[in-house]
């Protein structure tokens, strides 16, 4: 078993978990920190309309994000079954697939971004003092979409290999990078949204290739030649199989949570830039509960590949109760101190007032989710992604959307009303997982059965 190789499969469920766990919710919450520092120091230095610029624009592009973030989830629940059931080959032959599909994905999107990026701004409302902004920061961030992809894309692999460790260190190295570059290019040089851009995309890119050089130098299972990239016909299979559904609930849920940016961008430019900061906010507090999912669906994937489905279930069900825990915490920080949480970015007092407003109703989301985000784990681990997307579908278009125009616009409760649709489909999502989970239909092998794994 290689260096970045782990079985998942074996020991003390919670000790185990616990250890794969920490470095991916320390990572994930580092690599908040891009975002989040971008909006402060942009909000602090460029004013509301650069915030608004940002928060718009980084919309769009965690849209395009959340498209390959779906192929990685795919990849990992495939990556960790083939390690906990011994099928070397098929190992390789799935990274070499996922890398050279998000490579055609992240040209192919770059291009699209790039020359339809005032069409996307117009169609969510983009405020006239914003658009400027907001036109600079999707273009720099379309140009580096590949340099996203590569990063979320090594990551995912290292972690379907049961290393956590070693994404930890290069996000972090990321980090640094992109708050030295905010405050030289956004508080130094004045760039405002351009200069946040320009940070992100330089820092991802520092971190994708370093990655890539250290993996190379350490035996990695998978050596980046040349020879090594292209598309093996089963694997793309299994991949587009268990990876497609995710990154279509993901887009799904991104597009839902547009709207809501459109409806609020039609309020005002201060009400945009409130939430831009929740949502910077939020970016940084829901990432523990994803990390337990994430951890839940690597750990259960090579548990239920290894035959051991009772191990897959202990993990879902103590991760859901770590996720829980801690976004208990967070909710209750954003709950009791929003003006202070909001200040950080902002300190104007219509931006602040939105913000509260919003902060109200929308923070009951963070418990909530931290369940739905553990069940899915589960499932997402056991290939069983169709249904996560179905349930995703059901809460996003038939409650988030319409609950966001109902209470916001109809009923004129303006931005609690937006903010009261998050936690309100997440409930229903809550109870549809809860009622798949108690069928055991996601014990049904989807990915192992029938899967000529050729070693």
């Amino acid at each position: 078993m290689g260096a970045f190789e782990k079985d998942l499969s074996k020991g003390s469920v919670g000790k185990q978990l616990w250890a794969f766990a920490l470095p991916f919710i320390i990572s994930n919450l580092i690599q908040s920190l891009y975002g989040v520092v971008d909006m402060i120091i942009v909000g602090r230095y460029s004013g509301a309309e650069s915030m608004a610029g940002v928060n718009i624009g980084s919309q769009i592009t965690l849209l395009v994000t959340n498209l390959v973030i779906g192929l990685c989830a795919g990849g990992t629940t495939l990556i960790a079954q083939y390690m906990g059931n011994g099928a070397r080959k098929a190992l390789k032959e799935t990274i070499g697939t996922l890398l050279t599909t998000l490579i055609v994905l992240g040209i192919a999107l770059t291009v699209v971004m790039v020359l339809f990026k005032n069409s996307l701004l117009q169609i969510v409302q983009t405020p006239t003092e914003a658009m400027g902004e907001a036109q600079e920061y999707l273009l720099i961030t379309a140009l580096g979409t590949l340099f996203i992809f590569g990063y979320n894309a090594l990551s995912a692999i290292m972690r379907g290999m049961g290393d956590s460790k070693n994404p930890l260190l290069f996000v972090g190295i990321a980090c640094v990078i992109n708050i030295m570059l905010d405050y030289v290019l956004v508080a130094i040089s004045g760039m405002a949204a351009r200069g946040a851009a320009v940070a992100t995309v330089v820092s991802q890119a520092v971190s994708m290739i370093l990655c890539i050089f250290y993996l190379k130098r350490n035996d990695f299972i998978f050596d980046f030649s040349r020879s090594s990239f292209g598309f093996h016909r089963e694997r793309l299979r299994m991949l587009l199989k268990v990876g497609i559904p995710t990154s279509v609930q993901n887009v799904i849920v991104g597009m839902s949570f547009l709207f809501l940016t459109t409806l609020v961008n039609m309020m005002g430019v201060k009400e945009s830039a409130a939430l831009g900061a929740v949502a910077k906010f939020n970016s940084f507090a829901i990432l523990p509960a994803l990390a337990m999912s994430a951890s839940i669906a690597a750990m259960s994937g090579q548990n239920l590949g290894a035959g051991k489905p009772e191990r897959a279930v202990q993990t879902m069900k103590l991760g859901t109760l770590i996720g829980f825990a801690m976004s208990a915490v967070i909710f209750a920080v954003a709950q009791l101190f929003p003006e202070f949480v909001l200040k950080i970015f902002n300190d104007d007092p219509a931006v602040i007032a939105a913000g509260k407003e919003y902060m109200s109703a929308f923070n009951f989301d963070y418990l909530l989710a931290s369940v739905l985000f553990g069940l899915n784990g589960l499932f997402i681990g056991s290939g069983h992604t169709t249904f996560t997307l179905f349930n995703s579908v059901l809460s996003s278009v038939l409650i988030r959307v319409p609950m966001a125009y109902l209470g916001g616009i109809v009923l004129s409760w303006g931005m609690f009303g937006v903010g009261l649709a998050a936690p309100a489909s997440s409930l229903v999502s809550v109870c549809m997982a809860f009622i798949f989970y108690k069928t055991g239909k996601w014990r049904k092998m989807v990915i192992l059965k029938g899967d000529a794994m050729n070693g």
